[in-house]
C-alpha cells in the first residue's frame, strides 16, 4: 500500500451502481448524482483481461511497490520476499529470519517506506515463535533486519498483520486480538487494535492517548488498510460468525468488538460503513483507486468494489471475479495504473489450481486491447507517392490553460490539475505531459491516469468529459520522486498545446 495523501479533492458523490449478494450499508442511502452527471459505471478496471504476473507461489500475503514500479511481495509460509515484474521471473530479494508460519501466522504485511529513495527501508510484519513483530531492512543488506515493534501477542489465528504508511508518513498496523477477545477493549493491550507509529516504532506526539501506539480499538482482526483522496482511513475486518465489516477509522474510535459484531447502534461504538455475511467476504486486503474501495475476500472468493461518495459515505457494493480465482488475499493499486490481486488457495483452506498461488493484474478499462489479427506474412503493396506535395501542416493552436498546484513532502507529492478549455467544446479529453525527473504517478482521482516512462496520459472520467469553451475541469494525482520533483512545463490537451499557469 503506497502513501495516500491528506488532500482536498473533488470527488463525485452518490455513485449509483447495481448491487449483488446481500451486502447492507450503514447510514442513509447515498445521494443521487447531480443533474446532468452520469452515474459511474461499475469498475475502473477490465476484469475480463487478466494478466498473470507470477504463478506457482505459496500464499503471497503483503505487497507494495518500489519507486521503479516493481512489486515486492511477502510469502507467508517460507518467509521470502520476492521482487515481481510483469513478464519476468520473480526474484528473491530477502529471507526474513525467525518466521514461524503456524496457523494463520507467518510473514504477513509488507510496506515500502514513503522515503525509500532516501532511506531504502522495507517493512514487514511477521509471526515468530514468541510474538508478532515489525522489522525493517534494506534490499542492499537484507540480512540486517532491525526490529521496529516487538511483543505483540501471537496465536494460531487473529494475528492481523497488515501494515501501511498513511498520508501523514506514519506507519499503521492492523493487529488481531490473538484469540483473546478481551484484548480488543483493553486500552493497555496493543492487540485488537489499529496502531500508529513513527517509522522507527516510537509513539507520535499526536496519537489519541499520550505514550500509546493505539490509534483505534475494539477490533477483532483487521487485515485491510486504505486511505481515500481526502486522507480518510478505511479498514476491512473479519467478523466472527455473522458480519464482516468495512469501517471508517477515526483517531480514538472504538469499533465495538467483542461487545458488538457488525452494527450495534450503540452510542459507545462506531458502526461500520458496510457489512457482509462471513460467507460473502472474510475480507483481507483493501485498496482505493480513485473513488472506489476494493476489498479482497477469502471465504467469499470474490473482489468487492465499494463506491466512495467523497463525503465519507459509500454506495452499493458490487462483487467481481466471484469464484474465478478462489480465495483472494491482497489487492493493491499499482503505480502502473493496474489493479494487482493475489490468490490465497494454498493457505490450507482453499482448493488450489495447478498454477496457484498467483499474482494477477487487471488493466484500466479504457486501455486499448492488443490487436487480435496477426500481421500479414507478405509485405503490402506500396502506393506510389502523390505527384503533388502534401499541404503544409500548421501546428495546432493553443487549446487550453493548465494549472498545477502541488503539495510535496519527502519522496512524495500530490497535485491538483485544472484544465481550462480555450478551444471549441469537447465531449472527451486527454491531457498529456512528460516529467523532467524520476516522478512516478501512484494514484489519481477524477481521471484515468497512466504512465509509460516519463510520459503521462490523463483521460476524463465518465462524468467530466464534456468541457465547454472556457470551461474548466480538474483532477488530482499522487506520486513519488527520487532525485527531484520539477513542475511539468509542457502539456497537450487533445493534441493541442497548453499554456502552463
Amino acid at each position: 500500500m503506497r502513501l495516500r495523501p491528506m488532500v482536498a479533492a473533488t470527488v463525485v458523490a452518490g455513485l449509483a451502481v447495481a448491487g449483488v449478494g446481500t451486502a447492507t450499508l450503514a447510514g442513509a442511502a447515498p445521494a443521487a448524482p447531480p443533474p446532468g452527471v452520469a452515474a459511474l459505471a461499475v469498475g475502473d478496471f477490465d476484469f475480463t483481461r487478466p494478466q498473470v504476473v507470477a504463478s506457482g507461489l505459496t500464499v503471497p500475503w503483503g505487497m507494495d511497490f518500489l519507486p521503479d514500479g516493481s512489486a515486492l511481495t511477502a510469502l507467508r509460509n517460507s518467509g521470502q520476499v520476492l521482487r515481481v515484474r510483469p513478464g519476468q521471473t520473480p526474484e528473491q530479494v530477502a529471507q526474513i529470519a525467525g518466521v514461524n508460519a503456524t496457523g494463520e501466522g507467518g510473514l504477513l504485511g509488507l510496506a515500502v517506506s514513503p522515503g525509500y529513495a532516501q532511506d531504502g527501508y522495507v517493512y514487514v510484519y511477521l509471526t515468530t515463535s514468541t510474538d508478532n513483530r515489525i522489522v525493517r531492512f534494506r534490499l542492499s543488506a537484507p540480512q540486517n533486519q532491525e526490529p521496529v515493534l516487538t511483543g505483540l501477542a501471537r496465536a494460531s489465528t487473529h494475528n492481523g498483520g497488515r501494515i501501511a504508511f498513511g498520508p501523514d508518513g506514519m506507519l499503521y498496523a492492523g493487529v488481531g486480538d490473538a484469540g483473546q477477545t478481551a484484548n480488543a477493549q483493553n486500552p493497555q493491550s496493543r492487540n485488537g487494535k489499529i496502531l500508529r507509529m513513527r517509522p522507527d516504532g516510537s509513539v507520535p506526539a499526536d496519537n489519541p492517548t499520550a505514550g500509546s501506539l493505539v490509534y483505534s480499538l475494539g477490533h477483532r482482526n483487521v487485515q485491510g488498510l486504505a486511505w481515500d483522496a481526502q486522507g480518510r482511513l478505511h479498514a476491512a475486518e473479519f467478523g466472527q460468525n455473522t458480519w464482516d465489516e468495512v469501517n471508517l477509522i477515526v483517531a480514538g474510535g472504538n469499533y465495538g468488538w467483542p461487545t458488538v459484531e457488525g452494527r450495534g447502534n450503540d452510542p459507545r461504538f462506531r458502526d461500520p460503513l458496510v457489512v457482509w455475511s462471513t460467507a460473502e467476504a472474510s475480507p483481507s486486503g483493501a485498496a482505493i483507486a480513485g473513488n472506489r474501495l476494493f476489498v479482497a475476500a477469502l471465504r467469499g472468493t470474490r473482489l468487492w468494489t465499494v463506491p466512495l461518495t467523497g463525503t465519507g459515505g459509500v454506495g452499493t457494493p458490487t462483487a467481481e471475479l466471484t469464484g474465478v480465482y478462489g480465495r483472494l488475499r491482497t489487492v493493491e493499486y499499482g503505480p502502473d495504473g493496474w489493479l494487482w490481486v493475489t490468490t490465497s488457495n494454498r493457505d490450507g483452506r482453499g482448493t488450489p489450481a495447478a498454477t496457484d498461488d498467483r499474482i494477477l493484474r487487471f488493466p484500466p478499462r479504457d486501455t486499448t486491447p492488443p490487436p487480435t489479427t496477426p500481421p500479414p506474412t507478405t509485405p503490402p503493396t506500396t502506393t506510389p507517392p502523390p505527384t503533388t506535395p502534401p499541404p503544409t501542416t500548421t501546428p495546432p493552436p493553443v487549446s487550453c490553460r493548465v494549472g498545477w498546484q502541488a503539495n510535496q513532502w519527502s519522496g512524495g507529492f500530490t497535485a491538483e490539475v485544472s484544465i481550462t478549455n480555450l478551444g471549441t467544446p469537447v465531449t472527451g479529453w486527454t491531457l498529456t505531459w512528460t516529467f523532467a525527473a524520476d516522478q512516478r504517478i501512484t494514484n489519481a482521482w477524477n481521471a484515468q491516469v497512466t504512465q509509460s516512462g516519463a510520459a503521462v496520459t490523463a483521460r476524463n472520467a465518465s462524468w467530466n468529459g464534456t468541457v465547454p469553451q472556457n470551461g474548466t475541469v480538474s483532477f488530482g494525482v499522487q506520486g513519488t520522486f527520487g532525485s527531484g520533483n520539477p513542475r511539468p512545463a509542457a502539456f497537450q490537451f487533445n493534441g493541442g498545446t497548453c499554456l502552463a499557469q
